[in-house]
Formats: structure tokens, C-alpha cells, sequence
């Protein structure tokens, strides 16, 4: 199984993404949208970055429960309740995606939501992976 990123010279700087991910051989894993829940099912934090920690975190214990990595995720898509509140803290946001996932970008969409699920929960991850 190979993942490969592909981000044309004529589409702007892939900056936190990658712009295509061709996904060649192996087995595809749907990860369902992974909120700031905690093992009780209470939302943990009050900001976005750390609501987005958890959540990301919860993605990837949902992926290697599957016998994944987060160098297999070939998309991602963060809903969000504040598209400007995620800009402001895109930095940051970034830094906690190296620190959990590494530097291997998935194709990825960010899309404004007025609300999800849990009231409190201000983003939210789903994913796909392939795994060898």
C-alpha cells in the first residue's frame, strides 16, 4: 500500500494539507466524525485548539484501533462552528496536527457548520485511511 501526495506546481502552496492523495493497494477506513468527547462523553475544552487536540486525538485512537497510523489518512475533513476562530489559530492548530500526526498531510477541507452534534463541541474530524 502507498499514499502519494500530490500538490501541482499551478494550484497555490499546499500549506496544512496536501492537494490530492493518490491511494494505491490496501484496505480503506472510514473513521466517523470524532468530537472533543472524553471517555465519559462530556466535551473537554473551552477553546478551539483545545477541543481540536482532542478531537484529532480521538481520530487517530479511532485509526489505530484499526491497525492505523496517521501517515494512512488520505482525507480529512475539520467541521467547524467559527471558520474565523479556526483562521486566528491556524498556527497553533498546525502545531498540534505535527505534534499528534506528523508532517504527512492528508487531502483536507475545513467547513463552517452552525452547529454540531454536542452543543459545546466547537470542531469536529472525520476521516478515511488506507492501510497496507
Amino acid at each position: 500500500m502507498s499514499l502519494e501526495r500530490v500538490n501541482p506546481a499551478q494550484l497555490s502552496p499546499a500549506t496544512g494539507f496536501s492537494h490530492a492523495v493518490v491511494a494505491t493497494g490496501g484496505r480503506l477506513v472510514l473513521l466517523a466524525g470524532q468530537t472533543a468527547l472524553d471517555g465519559e462523553g462530556k466535551i473537554v475544552g473551552e477553546t478551539l485548539p483545545a477541543q481540536l487536540e482532542t478531537a484529532l486525538g480521538n481520530l487517530l485512537a479511532a485509526l489505530a484501533a484499526a491497525g492505523g497510523a496517521p501517515g494512512d489518512l488520505a482525507r480529512v475533513t475539520v467541521y467547524t462552528t467559527d471558520v474565523a476562530d479556526y483562521r486566528a489559530h491556524a498556527a497553533e492548530l498546525g502545531l498540534i496536527w505535527r505534534r499528534l500526526a506528523g508532517r504527512d498531510y492528508p487531502a483536507m477541507a475545513v467547513i463552517g457548520v452552525v452547529r454540531l452534534w454536542d452543543v459545546a463541541a466547537l470542531v469536529e474530524l472525520d476521516g478515511i485511511a488506507v492501510l497496507p
